[in-house]
């Protein structure tokens, strides 16, 4: 076995359905019995300029809304911070567009459809907003979408030694691609990963790799349906243990040629 990639939890962002931010989800993901999946509430962001404002679509709104928190939460200057975007559906809604468009007689295509259509444009709104010229990668993995992407950071954070955000997010497809590939709502998670400071109360978080890995990928089950049916929700039985500050072993299977097991601890401040 490898030796453990090691980065520190800074921040950390959430929305989905039922869970408005980081801090309400906190509570439900610690009693999960009080959480009500309503619908997932999407608001243009703030920090756009009013020009990208108005073309940003519900994977922008999304995403952009956990990283915002992830980053106001570790009190961390988003201009200079590295990014990795992770998402299985990208644009959902403008993929389904384009379709159409290319169905039509015509085959017109707006500027703004295209645009929106290459699957880093979430990463380059987001990076439009925070006038951030750090390197930026776009990663897309189908179920694996998830372990790729916090793969991809946390090997970028130990090998730049610098801190990185990593900001998973997935939105449903209309009709008749949602039958195709059915995602039950849009969820985002966005972590922000930085190289051990050997701080008091930090959140370390260590990958390991091998063939005999040990922990379990399931979290509540409560949380299964939502987990199991959004590629960017693998992530919550890892939110679940850094909500309740529990340490936790957890293994992610979705890169089938690279799996890998999360150790999560927590430092406690003594006095």
């Amino acid at each position: 076995m490898s030796e453990p990639l090691v980065v520190e939890v800074c921040g950390v962002g959430l929305l989905g359905p039922g869970l408005t931010d980081w801090t309400n989800g906190q509570d439900l993901l610690r009693e999960p019995s009080r959480w009500s999946p309503s619908a997932t509430p999407l608001a243009a962001p703030a920090l756009l300029p009013p020009a990208e404002r108005r073309r940003a679509g519900a994977i922008v709104k999304l995403t952009l809304a956990v990283a915002e928190q992830a980053c106001a939460q570790a009190g961390i200057d988003p201009q200079g911070l590295a990014t990795v975007f992770t998402s299985s559906s990208g644009d959902a809604a403008n993929c389904h567009a384009l379709c159409e468009a290319l169905a039509a007689a015509e085959r017109l295509v707006s500027p703004t459809r295209f645009t929106n259509s290459v699957h880093n444009a979430a990463a380059g709104y987001w990076h439009i907003a925070t006038a951030s010229r750090a390197p930026s990668t776009s990663l897309c993995g189908h179920d694996a979408s998830f372990a790729a992407g916090l793969l991809e950071a946390v090997v970028q954070c130990v090998a730049w030694q610098r801190p990185v955000l990593l900001v998973a997010g997935d939105v449903p497809y209309p009709e008749p691609l949602q039958r195709a590939r059915p995602l039950p709502d849009a969820f985002a998670l966005a972590l922000l990963l930085a190289p051990p400071s050997g701080a008091s109360a930090a959140a370390q978080l260590s990958l390991r790799f091998g063939s005999d890995l040990q922990g379990h990928a399931q979290g509540d089950e409560r949380f299964d349906a939502l987990r199991l049916g959004v590629p960017a929700a693998r992530g919550l039985p890892l939110l679940q243990a850094l909500a309740r500050r529990e340490s936790a072993t957890l293994r992610l299977d979705d890169l089938a040629h690279c799996p890998f097991s999360i150790d999560l601890a927590f430092r406690e401040t003594t006095s």
